[in-house]
């Protein structure tokens, strides 16, 4: 053995405090986002069935939600809406007194200090499921846009700190920030859903969210899971189109096309840590099968280590508590 030559790696694994100093990635409460799902009318909270720890909240709730957060040190949100009505071009989507718009300013006024993220699209508001509008049993792109700019538009105008579109027509960032710039809104950034998967991972957040296609699905315009270049255009069209951040979604499942799109563009990447991921967790965590914490938390530094930023996540009041913890 005295012959043998070798590097000595574990030199730098030796004590946690060692461990700590040389640490590469590091998770932070800021880095969370925090997704909640506000419904019509009084005194709701209801759980989500197939998300535990989840709930659809009124807006007589949403002020409590929104100071835990604060307390808990999560600076953001994004809100998602669940309409009383529903119809065929979601005008819910962009009413001025819709449960987003109405949410946003709440929020604003009442909590000040959280930054507000409105998620954009059509699918909790038609009565099709669909994220934009269907014609002849297709998805009329280029009209869907003009639906989808009059939301960001009346989001923007309830307050909305970033407006988050997610219905991947062609085109949909362009249409917002003109739309946005025209309406006075040119300091609104826009934080696109620019790389978005075609994804069984889906599954629980339309329970939560109501928002399931009520014919065939979304294929045709969010990505086929077996391609990475075509993510690649996806990103470089919103980039040049005026995007400000761009949103990998889900996350666990695709952080080579994270990693890549990091390398590649100069803005600001968001994991979107989804809802089958999340349920997952809890059920096998519920059972005994796994220690949540340690789970969690190592999932979230993988999608920081592949480069993402920030990181959109149904665990960020649980994941703020445990990172409390380990720096007391």
């Amino acid at each position: 053995m005295k012959d043998l030559q070798f590097k000595r790696h574990r030199r730098l694994r030796r004590t946690e405090s060692m461990r700590a100093l040389v640490r590469e990635t590091h998770l932070r409460t800021d880095d969370l986002i925090y997704p909640i799902f506000v419904v019509e009318g009084q005194d709701i909270k209801n759980p989500v069935a197939s998300m535990p720890g989840v709930h659809q909240v009124s807006l007589d709730h949403l002020t409590a939600e929104m100071e835990e957060l604060v307390t808990r040190g999560i600076r953001s949100v994004i809100v998602f809406g669940v309409p009383a009505h529903k119809d065929e071009v979601g005008s819910e989507a962009y009413h001025e007194e819709g449960i987003v718009q109405r949410a946003i300013r709440q929020i604003k006024e009442e909590v000040p200090s959280l930054t507000v993220i409105a998620d954009t699209c059509l699918c909790q508001y038609t009565d099709h499921g669909h994220c934009g509008i269907v014609r002849d049993g297709d998805i009329a792109n280029d009209e869907s846009l003009t639906y989808i700019t009059q939301t960001a538009v009346t989001q923007a105008e309830a307050g909305a700190d970033i407006i988050a579109p997610s219905n991947m027509m062609d085109g949909f960032v362009a249409a917002i920030r003109r739309g946005l710039d025209e309406a006075g809104f040119s300091h609104i950034p826009v934080m696109s859903y620019a790389v978005k998967f075609a994804s069984a991972f889906y599954g629980p957040f339309r329970d939560a969210a109501h928002s399931s296609p009520q014919f065939g699905d979304r294929r045709a315009y969010q990505m086929d899971p077996s391609n990475r270049l075509e993510a690649l255009r996806e990103a470089e069209s919103d980039v040049e189109e005026g995007a400000d951040f761009l949103i990998v979604k889900p996350a666990l499942a695709y952080l080579d096309i994270m990693r890549e799109v990091k390398d590649r563009y100069n803005l600001p990447v968001v994991a979107y840590n989804v809802s089958g991921e999340y349920s997952m967790i809890k059920a096998a965590a519920q059972n005994g099968w796994v220690n949540e914490k340690e789970i969690v938390l190592e999932k979230l530094t993988a999608m920081k280590r592949a480069g993402a930023d920030l990181i959109i996540t149904y665990f960020a009041k649980d994941a703020a508590d445990w990172l409390k913890e380990d720096q007391s």
